[in-house]
């Protein structure tokens, strides 16, 4: 169970991580010590990894007529709202993770992240 967590807050520090390269709007700061910029992945990982547990479940709840409305569409909405708390969180930590705009830099960031999750995820020996 240990190793599934590490397995997927890895899997989600590279896909933040990826997605902070390819959109603009998303930054893990200008340091040039590569071990704080990792250091800093990571805890950003696992913050996000925490939210998509328990935050995440309640807002799908919440919002399961839009949902459905939208065909599920609006997921990917939920998935940006949950980028954007994790930089709220990590500015309230100190650390230096920062989404700009929640439209199009956390959707857009919420779209790579869905789909370099899903296709690390297929290389989980635990799912």
């Amino acid at each position: 169970m240990l190793l599934n967590f590490v397995i997927k807050t890895v899997i989600n520090g590279i896909a933040l991580w990826i997605a902070a390269l390819l959109v603009d709007g998303i930054t893990f700061g200008t340091e040039a010590d590569t071990a704080a910029i990792v250091r800093t992945v990571l805890i950003v990982a696992l913050i996000f990894g925490v939210l998509n547990t328990f935050v995440r479940p309640i807002a799908k709840a919440v919002s399961l007529p839009f949902i459905i409305l939208t065909l599920g569409l609006f997921v990917f909405i939920i998935n940006a709202l949950m980028l954007q708390l994790t930089s709220w969180l990590a500015d309230q930590l100190d650390l230096a993770f920062h989404v700009e705009h929640f439209f199009w830099d956390a959707v857009l960031g919420s779209l790579i992240i869905t789909f370099v999750s899903m296709i690390l995820g297929f290389f989980n020996p635990k799912d």
